[in-house]
């Protein structure tokens, strides 16, 4: 089902961008095909040989509003340079200048790491004698077609790559602590963990056998979570839903422990910050101690409540697997019953 979801987000998103991206063609928001006209000022002087110069670049109000149908209005002058390449002469506004839009949006469209300055190709400019003072010409900015597209495919590949490094990243933190939960089990710590949180957990996990594993990783992720180990906390919940999944009579629906278990590890009380909390605030971060522990106790109190609300809920009392196994092997008696009479 979860999979159905995603993708229909992904199908909404792209014609959501492709929509919006065909409507500012469709009106030429950005006026891909004309020139702002502007002009150039030199403080020291144009000098025709040189490769770079700096300049003082002035638009008109006026002729920008005309231009791109907005009611904002440029600065009255802008720091830049005027470049001189193979594709000709180019004008760069400084990177740390603020533009309205579009130009913010143009900016932004072909920002790169190497040059996030605003740019483009100075045209309709007559040539000049060395040490003119000021020339009028046009800027003619890169084309932005597409945007939405490109943020939505650009992000889809950010978060590739930062999925990809969280999977690997947590494959070391999974083998150390799996080692520690069999070095635990060897030691007999696990089953007398088991003991001691068996009467805690058993009517919130009503399905699970008595000294059965998943006791024992549900109380370690929940105790990683309670000391703000999250990376700790991942490969535990990890096995307890696998311990879980084993005590589930179907494959394709989540039992009610098991949204138990989702309810509490989300929602989790915790007593020591996140280690990404502390890393950002510091010492800080103790002034939110009792904050942090009132809101996420409130947070696993709610989340306790509502998940045993919802297993009240005839559509999913209905579709529970354990109750519908239940069902079925007392049908099952009853129809042997019946044959045997």
């Amino acid at each position: 089902m979860l999979n159905y979801i995603w993708s229909g987000l992904i199908i909404g998103s792209l014609l959501f961008a492709l929509t919006v991206d065909t409507q500012e063609l469709a009106e030429n928001r950005f006026r891909n095909d004309q020139a702002l006209p502007v002009t150039l000022e030199f403080p020291d002087g144009y000098t025709p040989e040189a490769r770079r110069q700096p300049v003082e670049i002035r638009i008109d109000s006026a002729r920008y509003r005309e231009m791109f149908g907005t009611d904002a209005a440029p600065e009255s002058s802008y720091a830049g340079r005027l470049v001189q390449t193979e594709e000709g002469r180019k004008v760069e506004f400084d990177p740390d200048a603020s533009f309205p839009e579009p130009l913010a949006t143009i900016e932004s469209y072909h920002a790169t790491d190497d040059n996030p300055a605003l740019r483009g190709i100075l045209t309709a400019a007559p040539s000049a004698s060395p040490g003119t003072p000021q020339l009028e010409a046009a800027v003619q900015f890169e084309p932005v077609r597409f945007r939405k597209l490109r943020s939505i495919a650009q992000a889809a590949l950010d978060f590739a790559e930062t999925a990809a490094s969280l999977a690997l990243s947590l494959i070391g933190v999974l083998g150390l602590m799996l080692g520690l939960v069999k070095i635990g089990e060897e030691a007999g710590l696990i089953e007398a963990l088991t003991g001691v949180v068996q009467p805690l957990l058993n009517p919130l996990f009503p399905n699970v056998p008595e000294d059965h594993p998943a006791l024992a990783n549900i109380s370690l992720n929940l105790l990683a979570n309670v000391f703000g180990l999250g990376n700790a906390a991942t490969p535990l919940g990890i096995k307890a839903m696998e311990d879980l999944q084993s005590l589930n009579p179907a494959d394709d629906t989540a039992s009610d422990d098991m949204v138990m278990l989702l309810a509490l590890n989300t929602s989790s009380v915790q007593l020591v910050p996140p280690a990404l909390l502390v890393s950002i605030m510091g010492l800080q971060v103790n002034q939110l101690f009792f904050s942090i522990t009132l809101a996420t106790l409130c947070s696993t109190v709610a989340g306790i409540l509502g998940t045993l609300a919802l297993h009240q809920v005839p559509y999913f009392r209905a579709t529970a697997p354990h109750r519908n196994a239940e069902a079925e092997a007392d049908d099952s008696a009853d129809a042997n019953f019946d044959s045997q009479e």
